[in-house]
């Protein structure tokens, strides 16, 4: 057996030797850092849940039907009765929430070693798209079950798109494909989420590791491994990426699916936060939900945009608000002027700096959950409302200072010295 799949091999080699120079550039012969940790893991983790994403959402067409009459009850079809339907849809759901927790732990790395910047200011701009395309792919896809919080929220974050000044009615119309969230809005959403985000999605990824290997992984230590190498020509702190790192991926793969199929079997909707319950309510025109609230990975946004107060009775200044808070991303490596990457060698400011950006950042994903309706001054007079949006401006404050001062505590914070070679 092994001779003959090695002559098929030679045989295919010789009509595509393509394929195996590529293999030995982006695996056997591509030298990773041989210090790489536990926050290393993300990376592949977010490949794979985007082939589980993939592959569920194939199965899950084959019976879902895009259409505002039969969209809900096809959901509950696939549900009830098409053989292992619910299994599918619940791997889809979880493994949306899952996509976005190993992307913000992977960004979270980034942050920690200065993975942004030079010379992989490229990789972070793809990292960034790769974040916005699959921003616009899970709310695409938010709609399409058809339920209360399908349709009201679809309609909300729409309609946020008509505060922009001079296009934005125009723009919402263009958007929805109708004057409110119907049928056209039900199917332009299905072919985006199924075919153009997708697509845009597995491009950038490609371009995002081919940037990643073309200049070499970053490490805990932020230490160059290119620039000391062996007689051979290879990095003496680096071991090639297959087989070593690929088994070490698989040890993470299998840790992470425990912890999948646990929340697939036991907590699909993981109190509310996974699946609404007011998604279990067919989607109703004339009946508002009490508290419309999109999922969990976006609320950090939603509290900032809530958080900003309305300017002649427009939404736009949240709207903006919101917009510049992931624009931003995309700034950080010019922003950041430490002459050092990992956050081992930096000074208290960025410590103390990324410390108040992550609790902001968790705090105002919490607040974008709880309901407020009222805008107050801070003072104990004030009810849970009023408190929580303070806590929101605060919160959206200290979100915005992260970026806009750190060219200047970066420049000014203290750094340890960066030894020449990897550490253990």
């Amino acid at each position: 057996m092994s001779t003959k799949l090695m002559a098929l091999w030679e045989w295919f080699d010789a009509r595509m030797p393509s394929v195996k120079q590529e293999y030995k550039k982006h695996l056997t012969e591509y030298y990773a850092p041989k210090n790489f940790n536990f926050w290393y893991y993300f990376g592949s983790l977010a490949l794979f849940v985007l082939v589980i994403q993939i592959v569920s959402g194939i199965w899950l067409t084959m019976s879902y039907k895009p259409d505002a009459n039969l969209a809900f009850g096809s959901v509950e079809y696939i549900m009830r009765d098409v053989p292992g339907g619910w299994v599918i849809r619940y791997i889809h759901s979880t493994g949306a929430s899952a996509f976005f927790l190993v992307v913000y732990l992977h960004m979270f790395r980034g942050l920690l070693y200065g993975s942004y910047k030079t010379p992989r200011e490229l990789i972070w701009i793809f990292g960034v798209l790769i974040y916005l395309c699959l921003m616009g792919e899970a709310f695409f896809g938010y709609l399409l079950p058809w339920g209360q919080m399908s349709y009201w929220g679809a309609q909300v974050i729409v309609n946020l798109f008509s505060s922009v000044p001079f296009i934005g009615p125009d723009l919402a119309v263009w958007i929805r494909g109708d004057y409110v969230v119907s049928d056209a809005t039900l199917n332009r959403f299905f072919a985006l989420h199924v075919i153009a985000l997708p697509l845009a999605l597995l491009g950038l990824v490609v371009v995002h590791l081919l940037a990643l290997h073309d200049v070499g992984s970053n490490n805990p230590d932020g230490v160059e491994i290119k620039k000391v190498k062996g007689p051979d020509g290879k990095p003496l702190d680096g071991i090639p990426f297959h087989p070593y790192y690929t088994v070490k991926d698989i040890v993470g793969v299998v840790v992470f699916l425990a912890i999948f199929c646990v929340v697939i079997f036991f907590a699909p909707e993981m109190g509310g936060y996974f699946l609404e319950y007011n998604n279990f309510v067919p989607a109703d025109p004339l009946v508002t939900p009490a508290h419309i609230a999109p999922v969990w990975y976006f609320t950090p946004y939603y509290s900032i945009l809530r958080a900003v107060p309305p300017m002649f009775y427009s939404q736009f200044p949240g709207v903006l608000a919101m917009g510049l808070a992931v624009l931003l991303l995309f700034f950080l490596p010019w922003l950041d002027r430490s002459p050092v990457k990992s956050i081992r060698y930096r000074g208290p400011y960025y410590k103390i700096a990324l410390t108040t950006f992550i609790i902001s950042f968790l705090v105002l994903g919490y607040l974008g959950t709880v309901p407020t309706n009222a805008w107050g001054q801070f003072g104990p007079w004030l009810g849970e409302a009023e408190r929580c949006t303070v806590v929101a401006r605060i919160g959206t404050i200290l979100y915005f200072l992260f970026f806009l001062l750190m060219p200047w505590y970066t420049a000014r914070d203290s750094v340890k010295p960066v030894p020449e070679r990897v550490t253990s």
